[in-house]
């Protein structure tokens, strides 16, 4: 399990490519300012400020910077935890999708958006949507990755050293009992034992 001294120290991020993590901070700074703003933009004068002088550009406005902010959140959550390939695709491919909701937003608000000939309020909701249930499900299976590395119930943390060199593998509470008990009975299993042990700690 990981030390408190591990957790609050610079070992957490050992391993990791410091700009990484400081993108993804910044992604996720960012996006929550531009939630933010866009909720301002309707509601107070900032709207004005920004040369949204009417209300229908004012939504227009705000409706595509809180579009904006949410999947660069994902993005940075993503960007700063110790996430899979798999994952770091699957928050990509969920922030275009949510890009293409913007594009087609950016066309169909006001004009075309729920009167007229051809609306598309409905093409654009669907693909934000999708997009934004994809980049959340892989923002989630990295978070919940993350918490089990860090915080194994039940696990124990063993280290194996030979030859000046160490490896550290981690079993649950009853291999370990079964490691134990093998070991101190002496039965000749314990050669087999550290092979199975190293081979694990090369996976």
């Amino acid at each position: 399990m990981e030390q408190l001294g591990d957790a609050y120290g610079g070992r957490r991020w050992e391993g990791r490519d410091p700009r990484r993590v400081y993108t993804g901070a910044a992604l996720c700074v960012l996006g929550a300012l531009a939630v933010v703003l866009g909720l301002l933009v309707v509601t107070t004068p900032v709207g004005g400020w920004l040369g949204a002088s009417d209300l229908r550009a004012a939504e227009k406005l705000a409706g595509t910077l809180g579009g904006l902010g949410i999947p660069a959140m994902f993005l940075g959550v993503v960007a700063v935890l110790p996430s899979s390939r798999r994952e770091n695709v699957g928050v990509l491919v969920g922030a275009g999708l949510c890009l293409v909701g913007i594009a087609l937003f950016q066309v169909a608000y006001p004009e075309r958006w729920t009167t007229g000939a051809e609306t598309l309020a409905f093409e654009t909701a669907m693909a934000y949507f999708l997009g934004a249930a994809v980049a959340f499900w892989f923002v989630f299976t990295a978070m919940a990755s993350f918490r089990t590395r860090n915080n194994p119930q039940g696990m124990v943390r063993l280290e194996l050293t030979r030859q000046g060199g160490s490896k550290t593998v981690t079993v649950s509470r009853e291999e370990y009992q079964r490691y134990a008990a093998a070991i101190r009975s002496d039965g000749g299993e314990t050669e087999e034992i550290i092979r199975e042990l190293e081979s694990r700690a090369e996976e």
